[in-house]
């Protein structure tokens, strides 16, 4: 699976930026992401923190490993 060209940080920080009033459309044209995909990202950092989105990576690096 390819690699994301966004970190967590970036991620998060993108829906922050949706959930402070910005419309999904602006926020997905400024980043250059399909809605698409910006919904994909929701459904998985949505209402995380970036400490929250490292203890996650972690994990799904750790569950690879077994």
């Amino acid at each position: 699976m390819r690699p994301s060209r966004f970190t967590e940080e970036q991620i998060i920080g993108m829906l922050k930026e949706q959930e402070a009033g910005a419309a999904t459309a602006d926020v997905c044209r400024k980043h250059g992401i399909s809605s698409a995909t910006f919904y994909k990202f929701k459904a998985k950092y949505g209402g995380m923190d970036v400490s929250d989105a490292r203890r996650l990576k972690t994990l799904e690096d750790e569950n690879a490993r077994l």
